[in-house]
C-alpha cells in the first residue's frame, strides 16, 4: 500500500483493505455507484446508501460499482424504528404548510404518507448475503442480533455511527469492528440512537479522544473534516481514519440538484443548522427559507422519514432550494471542486504532509 508508511495508525487500511484511510460518507440521495467507485479509485472506501433504495435499485448500484472497480465497497443501512403517525398530527402539519401550498399553487398530499426508507430487515439482510460487500455500515444503531449475526457470517466488516461516548460503547459491546465518531459539525442526519437531545450533542474534537479512550475497536472521525489539516488533527486525537461527506458533494459524481450545489458554493461555517423539518429526524443542512420561517426544529413535524412527504409537492417546483434539504457540514468553505478520485488523493497528500511536519520547536526562554 503506497501510503502505509506515512500513517501513524494503519488499522483502517488493514481492516478495510484500502490504500488511504478516507471513507466516503454514504449520503442518501447524493451518493451512488459513480461517486463510490471514484473514491475507491482514489484509494479510499466508497459507499452506497442502500437505505433510500429499493432492492433492485441497490443491486444495480452494486453492479455498476463492480463493473468499474474491484475495490472494497461499503453498503450503508438505517436502523431506525418504524414510524407511527397519528392522522391528526399529519393534518395539523399540512395546515402549517398550507400557506406555502397556496403560494406555489400546488395541492397538499391527499393521503397519509408511507415510509419509503425502511430500517434494516430480513429482506435487506438477504440482499447483503447475496451481494457480499466487504463492509456494511449502520446508522441509528444496529439491527436485531439475529440479523447482525447473519451479516457478520458473510465476512463483512461491520461499522456503526456514534454521536456520544455512550453510543460508542454500546456499539462496541454489540460487536462492531469499528466505530464512526460523528461530531456535531457533520452534515446530514445525526446518527443519534440512545438520546434525542440535540442540546447535548458533542463536537468532534471533544468527542473523538473520549471515544478512543472508551472503546477497544478502531475509531473513524467524522464531522467538519474537509482538508488534510482536519485529517491530520483526527489522527493526532487517536482516529485511524476519517469519514468525509460534505467535501464530496462538490465532486461532479455527487447526485445533488443545482440549487443544492449553488448553496454549497456560498456562505460558510455559520449558516447551517440542525433541523427535523425535511425528514422528521435531526440533520444538519444549510439554512433555507423553510428553516428560517418555521424554525429549524419543530416537535410537531411528522416522524422520520414521513416528514418529507408533506414537502414533496413544494420540492417538485423548487428551483431555489427553499423547501429542499440542503445537507451540509460546517466546514464546506474548505472544500474544493475536484473529481472524487483526485479529491481523495489530494486529501491524503495534504494530510501526509501535515503528519510529516516536524514538531514545533519550544519557545526560547
Amino acid at each position: 500500500m503506497v501510503d502505509e508508511l506515512i500513517w501513524p495508525d494503519t488499522r483502517a487500511l488493514d481492516l478495510f483493505g484500502i490504500e488511504r484511510p478516507i471513507l466516503q460518507a454514504p449520503m442518501a440521495g447524493a451518493g451512488g455507484a459513480a461517486l463510490a467507485a471514484a473514491v475507491a479509485e482514489g484509494g479510499g472506501l466508497g459507499a452506497i446508501p442502500c437505505a433510500a433504495l429499493e432492492r433492485d435499485e441497490a443491486a444495480a448500484e452494486v453492479a455498476a460499482f463492480r463493473a468499474r472497480t474491484r475495490a472494497p465497497l461499503n453498503l450503508n443501512f438505517f436502523c431506525h424504528a418504524p414510524p407511527s403517525l397519528d392522522p391528526q398530527r399529519w393534518q395539523a402539519w399540512l395546515a402549517r404548510l398550507a400557506p406555502y401550498y397556496a403560494e406555489r399553487q400546488v395541492a397538499a398530499p391527499q393521503t397519509m404518507p408511507v415510509a419509503t426508507r425502511q430500517p434494516f430487515d430480513a429482506a435487506a439482510c438477504a440482499f447483503v448475503e447475496a451481494v457480499r460487500p466487504q463492509v456494511v455500515s449502520f446508522h441509528f444503531g444496529l439491527p436485531p442480533a439475529d440479523l447482525l449475526a447473519r451479516v457478520r457470517a458473510t465476512g463483512a466488516v461491520v461499522i456503526g455511527s456514534a454521536t456520544t461516548v455512550r453510543e460508542a460503547c454500546w456499539l462496541a459491546a454489540h460487536g462492531v469492528d469499528a466505530v464512526i465518531a460523528q461530531g456535531a459539525e457533520a452534515g446530514g442526519h445525526r446518527g443519534m440512537f440512545l438520546s434525542d437531545d440535540v442540546a447535548t450533542q458533542v463536537g468532534l474534537f471533544a468527542l473523538l479522544p473520549q471515544v478512543v479512550d472508551a472503546v477497544d475497536v478502531p475509531v473513524i472521525a467524522a464531522g467538519g473534516i474537509a482538508d488534510g489539516r482536519g485529517i491530520a488533527a483526527a489522527f493526532a486525537l487517536g482516529a485511524c481514519a476519517v469519514q468525509i461527506g460534505t467535501a464530496y458533494l462538490f465532486c461532479p459524481e455527487a447526485r445533488i440538484p443545482a440549487a443544492h450545489r449553488a448553496a454549497l458554493r456560498s456562505g460558510g461555517d455559520a449558516d447551517t443548522a440542525l433541523t427535523n423539518l425535511f425528514s422528521g429526524r435531526l440533520a444538519r443542512g444549510i439554512v433555507n427559507r423553510l428553516m428560517r420561517e418555521q424554525g429549524p426544529v419543530d416537535p410537531a413535524a411528522p416522524p422520520f422519514p414521513l416528514a418529507g412527504a408533506a414537502l414533496a409537492p413544494l420540492r417538485a417546483q423548487d428551483a431555489t432550494g427553499d423547501f429542499g434539504s440542503l445537507w451540509s457540514g460546517q466546514a464546506r468553505a474548505l472544500a474544493v471542486e475536484l473529481p472524487a478520485a483526485a479529491l481523495t488523493r489530494r486529501l491524503a497528500e495534504q494530510a501526509a504532509a501535515q503528519l510529516a511536519r516536524p514538531s514545533a520547536s519550544p519557545p526560547m526562554t
